[in-house]
This record gives C-alpha cells, sequence and structure tokens, in this order.
C-alpha cells in the first residue's frame, strides 16, 4: 500500500506539473495566436493596399507628365493637365504619408525613403542641371534610370517634382510656394526633366509594393525591368505573416507587433520633433527651410496624414480587421481607449494649425500640435510597447 501510494503520490505531482507548464505554454500560444491574428491584415489591407495605390496614383501622374512633355513639344496649351497632374500628385503624397508608420521595411533598407522624400531642394544644382546640355540629353533618352541613379536626392522625388508642378515666387531669396497649380509655361528641359523625376518616383513606388506583397501587375512588373530596377527578394509581408517559419526574420509575432508599434511611435517622434519642431523653433536658416510640402503647401495634410499612418497600423484599416488595437484591448481596454484618443486629438490639432508654411515660427497652433503628437509617442513608447513585451 505504501509503495502504490508512493507511486500515486509521484504520478500526481507529475501531472501537476504538467498541468502548470500546460498553462503556462497556452498563456503564451494564447498570446501569439491572438497577435498572429493581427499580422495579415496588417500586411494586406494596410501595407500592401497603401503602397499599391501609391504606386497607382504614380502611374497616372506618369501618363499625364507624358502628355505634358507632348503639348509642351507640341506648342500647345496644356494648363488642365498640369491641374490634373498636380491633383495626382497630391493623391500620390497622400498614400506616402500614410505609410510613413512602416518605414522601417523596405522603403528604409533600400534607401527608398530618402531616394524620393528629401528636401529642401537643391536650387543651384537643379538650375546647373537644367542647363547642362549633356545630362539633358541623357535624362530625355534614359528617362527615370538615369534620374534614379545619376542625380543626388536632392534633385528627384517627390519635392523635386512638387515645385515644377505648383506655382512659387522667390521673396528673400527662397522660393515661396503658393499651392496653385504652376503655370502652363515649363522650358523644354524643365518638362523633360519633370518627366523623368516622375518615372524614377514611380518605379520606387511599385518597387515599395512588390517588395511587400512579392509580387506586382504585369503592367507593373513591365515597368521595373525597363527602368532596369533592382526589384530585391524581401517578400516582408510574408515574414511577417509567416513569423517563426525558415525564410522570416521574425521569430515570434511578439516581435512583429513590436515592430509595428515601434515604426508608430518613430513617424510620431519625427512629425512632432522635426517636421513641426524645426520649422516652429526657426532660428537657423536651415530649421526655416525645413517646411515638407512648401510648394503646395500641404505640409499639415502631411502630417495629418503620417498620424492617419498610425492610426491604420495600430488600429486597422478596414472595419472587422484584428489589430494591435484589439489585442491591448484585451489585456488593458483603459490604455487602448487611451492610445485611440490620442491619435484623434493629434490629427485635430494639426489640422487646426492655420497656413503653417508661413506661419509656423512661435505658432501657439503649432507648438499644441507638437505637444499631442508627442504625447501620442509617449504612449506608444513607454505604455504600449512593454505591454506587449510582458
Amino acid at each position: 500500500m505504501k509503495k502504490i501510494f508512493k507511486w500515486a503520490l509521484c504520478a500526481a505531482c507529475v501531472m501537476g506539473m504538467a498541468a502548470c507548464q500546460g498553462k503556462g505554454t497556452d498563456v503564451q500560444s494564447d498570446k501569439e495566436a491572438a497577435l498572429q491574428r493581427a499580422a495579415a491584415p496588417y500586411v494586406n489591407n494596410t501595407v500592401v493596399a497603401t503602397y499599391r495605390s501609391m504606386a497607382d496614383a504614380g502611374l497616372t501622374l506618369l501618363d499625364q507628365c507624358e502628355a505634358i512633355l507632348a503639348a509642351q513639344e507640341a506648342g500647345q496649351d496644356y494648363a488642365a493637365l498640369i491641374k490634373d497632374a498636380d491633383a495626382s500628385w497630391r493623391l500620390m503624397r497622400k498614400y506616402w504619408e500614410q505609410s510613413e508608420a512602416f518605414l522601417y521595411g523596405p522603403a528604409a533598407a533600400h534607401n527608398i525613403d530618402p531616394h524620393i522624400d528629401s528636401w529642401p531642394l537643391d536650387f543651384n544644382a537643379m538650375n546647373a542641371l537644367l542647363h547642362d546640355s549633356v545630362q539633358m540629353a541623357a535624362i530625355e533618352e534614359q528617362g527615370g534610370a538615369y534620374v534614379g541613379e545619376k542625380l543626388g536626392y536632392a534633385l528627384k522625388g517627390f519635392h523635386a517634382c512638387e515645385y515644377l508642378l505648383f506655382e512659387s515666387v522667390i521673396i528673400d531669396g527662397r522660393a515661396v510656394g503658393t499651392g496653385k497649380p504652376h503655370a502652363a509655361n515649363l522650358t523644354h528641359a524643365e518638362a523633360v526633366y519633370l518627366l523623368g523625376i516622375v518615372e524614377d518616383l514611380t518605379q520606387q513606388a511599385i518597387l515599395l509594393e512588390y517588395c511587400w506583397a512579392g509580387e506586382v501587375s504585369d503592367a507593373k512588373m513591365k515597368i521595373l525591368e525597363e527602368g532596369e530596377v533592382d526589384t530585391f527578394e524581401d517578400k516582408y509581408g510574408w515574414q511577417m505573416i509567416n513569423a517563426g517559419k525558415p525564410g522570416s526574420t521574425y521569430l515570434t509575432y511578439q516581435e512583429v507587433a513590436e515592430e509595428i508599434v515601434a515604426g508608430c511611435a518613430d513617424i510620431a517622434g519625427e512629425v512632432a520633433d522635426l517636421k513641426m519642431g524645426n520649422p516652429y523653433i526657426s532660428s537657423t536658416p536651415e530649421e526655416r527651410d525645413y517646411i515638407e510640402s512648401p510648394y503646395s503647401c500641404t505640409s499639415t495634410t502631411d502630417f495629418a496624414d503620417n498620424i492617419r499612418s498610425i492610426q491604420h497600423s495600430y488600429c486597422g484599416s478596414q472595419a472587422g480587421d484584428y489589430s494591435v488595437s484589439s489585442y491591448v484591448f484585451t489585456q488593458d481596454a483603459a490604455l487602448d481607449a487611451k492610445v485611440r484618443k490620442a491619435i484623434e486629438d493629434a490629427i485635430a490639432a494639426i489640422e487646426a494649425i492655420e497656413d503653417f508654411e508661413n506661419t509656423a515660427k512661435g505658432n501657439p497652433q503649432v507648438k499644441e500640435a507638437i505637444d499631442r503628437v508627442s504625447e501620442l509617442e509617449g504612449i506608444l513608447s513607454d505604455e504600449v510597447l512593454p505591454l506587449l513585451s510582458k
């Protein structure tokens, strides 16, 4: 009887230990399962969908700039084409700004971010370029391939395109934008240059879609091939959706969720400290020129869309998407509500700013927006990330 009792007691201990271990494993598995549910909607409905829309807008802008060049060469009026191109630039720009919460991926790894979104422009270099017959002949022949490979960041991308599409006036030696369409009086060199910039810009947008989705339409693939763009085999979206599997750089879905939230915190910090912070201080010429979209006068739209990038990444882009917010809600509903409110407050404060391009320095509306975005950054960094790491 003693022997049997001893065995039974040992068996009970072993079973108890197994149960405890199983319980711990179940808790971890529940967390991983929940965060796994957030991965695919984030990749497919937020990241890939945003980049796909950006590339599609780029294709439209490319067609319009080809028409502008043809009209310029034929001596035809193309004011309506400039106006249409402005609208397409704004749309493409919107999707780019709504992608900046996920700059940690191919946008950073392949230097696509500085390639297409560096500012301010180098006006002296641009003027020299436009009067350099050899380089202009190369741009006319090679288009986006030459712009992408041979020109520096300050001579290409969104802002070089913006300068040529939107009206500006020179005040105290600085080009000050009006937000209105550029007059249809581009020189031939400017029209050629504009088309080359947009070809390169569109190629980079398609490349972002390809690196995340792992594939693009045949028409888009043809553009990459004709531009001899190195496509890279990132399959970044696949890596996120398949965390822990061979070939993925993510060991767990917790790492995926932490990457998502860190990307949100990073862009919040950039908007508060640099995009709004530098012009608000404006103590040096460099800081005065640190206006994100000075010719289209859409800087506050850019900032608000950056925060919407956080909103889409954290909350999901489509109704019913399981997201990081969904998981945080199950762990701390008050914190989730706090994040959502901070996002809404930041957008509202940004959109309340009037004429940012000309009034940023010392503007109390800008200070209020900086404070609200900084608050959002702090919540994400100091509260959400620690919760995910538990």
